[in-house]
C-alpha cells in the first residue's frame, strides 16, 4: 500500500498543533487492548448496515471483507466525548478502505463520516485505485490514537502500519506492498467537527510517512 500524502491547510495545521501537543508517540486513551475490526459477509459483497447511536443518529456499520483486516489497537478513552471522536474517526478510515474495495468513490459511508476538504481528498484517493483497477488485501494495524477537544472541534492523530497490507490488481491478481526503502508506517492527522446529526465528521486530513513508533 502506498498512500500519496494529503496536505492540510496552514490554518488547520496550526489548530492541530495547538490542540494536540503530542502525536503518535506516547499512546492514546485508556488501556492497550485491541479492537479488531474485520467482519465479512460470507459469499457476497461487504455490506454497510445502519446502527442507532445514543445521540439519535443512525450510523452505517462498515464491515470489511475477510481478505482485508484492520486491527485497531488502543482505541479506548475514559472521556465519552473523546471516545465518540475515536469511534467516528475509526469508522471513517474503515469507510475509506471499503470504498476502495468496492471501487466506489461516492460510497455513502465515506460521505457520512467525511466532509469538506477531507471528503474531496478521500474520493480522489479512492478514484486512484479505481483507475488502476486495484483493491486492498492483507492487514493493517491502526495504533497510538491521540485525541483532543476544543470549542472549534476535535483533532485526531493516529498511526497506520501498512507493512502487511497490499494492493492487488483485480484482473491480474498481482500484488504490491510498500517498497523496501520506504517506511510502511503512516501518521494520519485529522480535524473533525460535530455536525447537526451528532456525527464527528472528518473535515480535513493529511498523511505523512514516518513520525510513528512501531
Amino acid at each position: 500500500m502506498n498512500r500519496h500524502p494529503l496536505r492540510l491547510t496552514t490554518a488547520a495545521l496550526a489548530v492541530s498543533a495547538a490542540l494536540l501537543l503530542t502525536a503518535c508517540g506516547s499512546g492514546g486513551g485508556d488501556g492497550g487492548s485491541s479492537d479488531k475490526i474485520e467482519g465479512a459477509d460470507v459469499g457476497g459483497k461487504p455490506k454497510a448496515s445502519a446502527s442507532a447511536e445514543p445521540d439519535g443518529s443512525e450510523r452505517p456499520g462498515v464491515k470489511l471483507p475477510s481478505a482485508f483486516k484492520a486491527d485497531f489497537v488502543g482505541w479506548h478513552h475514559s472521556d465519552p466525548k473523546k471516545q465518540a471522536i475515536l469511534d467516528d474517526g475509526r469508522e471513517r478510515l474503515k469507510a475509506e478502505y471499503l470504498a476502495i474495495i468496492d471501487a466506489d468513490p461516492q460510497a455513502k459511508p465515506l460521505g457520512f463520516y467525511t466532509s469538506m476538504q477531507a471528503l474531496k481528498s478521500s474520493q480522489k484517493y479512492v478514484k486512484g485505485y479505481v483507475d488502476t483497477d486495484d483493491t486492498l488485501v492483507g492487514s493493517v494495524r491502526v495504533f497510538n490514537p491521540q485525541v483532543s477537544l476544543s470549542d472549534a472541534g476535535g483533532v485526531l492523530f493516529y498511526c497506520v502500519d501498512e507493512s502487511k497490507g497490499y494492493t492487488e490488481n483485480r484482473r491480474t491478481k498481482k500484488r504490491a506492498g510498500t517498497p523496501d526503502d520506504t517506511d510502511p508506517v503512516l501518521q494520519y492527522r485529522t480535524t473533525l467537527r460535530k455536525n447537526s446529526d451528532g456525527v464527528w465528521s472528518t473535515v480535513s486530513l493529511e498523511t505523512e510517512r514516518g513520525g510513528c513508533d512501531k
